[in-house]
């Protein structure tokens, strides 16, 4: 994606920070909280009333996109039309690619609902490469359309990716195995489109209610969520070349999350809000649901404490050597090793809080989430202030310090909502946050061994030198899983069963 910049003349770190922005917040403030409670509670609900209250995104997104694009055209700066021409059409064209997303939401509930996973997965692979093969092909042969290219790539990526899902709900009720159809709560292509009748109310005011608690949580949560973008957009904190820095790093950090712990917070999210009756006690409820859901919590934290510890050990010794075959020197020599270095605590933090929080979401009353919102309301103002203190004090390594503290505070506030929902009940979910002494053992004999390896033999030592450096981190690495797997025995059936599981969805999707 760099070298597609240089080709197409634009400077390559003037598009990301600003463009994307503005899709990512629009489409989060249009949609997050209607997700979130569309797909609490349980699977017998009116879905017509469900997909109406879905439908409202479309309008809902209309007005965010308008108000953020003048926002971004009238009252932040506009780059420089030498260096990002275009920058007008691509602000409305990135507008409209979040719209035409939102177009495909009562699908991806569904899905979602269904737990049609391997849809889910195709449908975002493809979309990304055929993205990906539309810029690579529009840079080659139409590298003077600049910026044109990179708005019309995002567009083409959201048209697909709805484009799969209306195609698949059509063919999967259009087909003649009534076996499928039965497991779905509609039965034709028209059930999902918004329906008025006089008989009951247009949308379930208790799913809208809900919706409101989570969009004003899902306001603050944005906040939090891309802070650091919003004060380098707005304050002007860092010029844009450490922005685009800071962009990579952020962009290539960020692959374990998008990729691993953003599909399991979701999907894990719905098996929650499922298993569990919102905003009742847990003595109160089904013993059997409490304890299956105190298991697959207790499984998720030490999952993700593993693979978060795994991904901060390893990557504070390979860190320079990524960045440095990425993007040669210019990435490796500079800031842009401590960035990543820093990134790789933030995933750990970020993997933990994913599944706490995804837990604390589907168990909160709308009382609770309503007095969390408070919370959130004081994290974000302090969160600002912090990102721009400390990124005045040590740069844009400040932004990433802030957003550790930022998921240090969220993480001990959704431990204490968990401690206290399992406080009179036998169960202990926390537990998987506590790792054998073995296992922390090989985890600091590998962050040893590996942070001598770097020193010794990365990065100006030449191939043969770096060869040798990852050859001891793979040697480190199959000692810390090989102890893993020994030792945590639980874990390894949780995921064994979770990938039965979802093979037996596919197949029956």
């Amino acid at each position: 994606m760099r070298m597609c910049f240089v080709i197409a003349g634009l400077e390559p770190a003037a598009f990301p920070p600003w463009l994307t922005l503005l899709y990512s917040t629009t489409i989060f403030l249009a949609r997050e909280a209607f997700r979130r409670a569309c797909l609490s509670g349980s699977a017998q609900r009116d879905w017509s009333q469900t997909f109406n209250l879905l439908w409202l995104t479309v309008p809902l997104g209309v007005f965010w996109s308008l108000l953020l694009g003048w926002v971004w055209l009238q009252l932040l700066e506009v780059p420089d039309p030498n260096a990002v021409p275009h920058y007008g059409t691509g602000v409305v064209l990135f507008g409209l690619s979040a719209v035409v997303e939102l177009l495909g939401e009562p699908f991806w509930v569904l899905a979602q609902a269904q737990m049609f996973v391997k849809l889910k997965v195709i449908a975002e692979s493809l979309s990304v490469i055929l993205k990906s093969v539309l810029t690579a092909f529009l840079v080659l042969w139409l590298p003077h359309w600049g910026l044109y290219i990179f708005s019309l790539a995002q567009l083409f990526y959201t048209a697909t990716l709805v484009l799969c899902y209306v195609i698949y709900f059509t063919k999967l009720l259009g087909s003649s195995e009534s076996t499928k159809e039965q497991t779905l709560p509609v039965s034709r292509m028209t059930d999902l489109l918004p329906s008025l009748t006089r008989s009951r109310a247009f949308v379930n005011w208790k799913e809208a209610k809900l919706t409101w608690s989570f969009f004003k949580q899902s306001f603050l949560k944005q906040i939090l969520t891309e802070g650091e973008r919003y004060v380098m957009t707005f304050l002007n904190v860092l010029n844009f070349g450490d922005q685009g820095v800071y962009d990579i790093v952020n962009n290539l950090g960020s692959l374990v999350a998008r990729l691993i712990f953003q599909p399991i917070e979701e999907s894990f999210y719905v098996f929650f809000a499922k298993v569990l009756e919102r905003g009742k006690d847990a003595t109160l409820q089904k013993q059997e649901d409490v304890a299956v859901a105190a298991a697959v919590l207790e499984s998720l934290l030490k999952l993700a404490l593993l693979t978060g510890l795994t991904i901060t050990i390893f990557g504070f010794a390979y860190s320079q050597l990524a960045l440095d075959i990425y993007g040669g020197a210019m990435l490796s020599s500079g800031s842009g090793p401590v960035l990543l270095r820093s990134y790789c605590l933030y995933v750990l933090l970020l993997a933990i809080n994913g599944v706490t929080e995804c837990f604390t979401f589907a168990a909160m009353s709308k009382e609770e989430v309503d007095r969390y919102n408070f919370t959130m309301l004081a994290l974000s103002s302090s969160f600002l202030v912090l990102s721009y203190l400390l990124t005045r004090w040590c740069g844009s390594v400040g932004f990433i310090l802030a957003n550790c503290f930022n998921m240090g505070i969220r993480i001990a506030q959704s431990l204490r909502f968990i401690r206290r929902y399992y406080g009179r009940s036998p169960h202990r979910p926390l537990a998987g946050l506590h790792l054998p002494p073995a296992l922390l053992g090989a985890f600091a004999l590998s962050a040893g061994i590996t942070g001598a390896s770097e020193v010794f033999l990365c990065c100006e030592q030449g191939w043969p030198a770096r060869l040798a450096h990852v050859a001891v981190g793979a040697f480190c690495l199959g000692m810390t899983l090989g102890t893993a797997f020994l030792t945590e025995t639980k874990l390894i059936h949780f995921v064994r069963t979770q990938l039965g599981v979802f093979r037996l969805a596919d197949k029956t999707s």
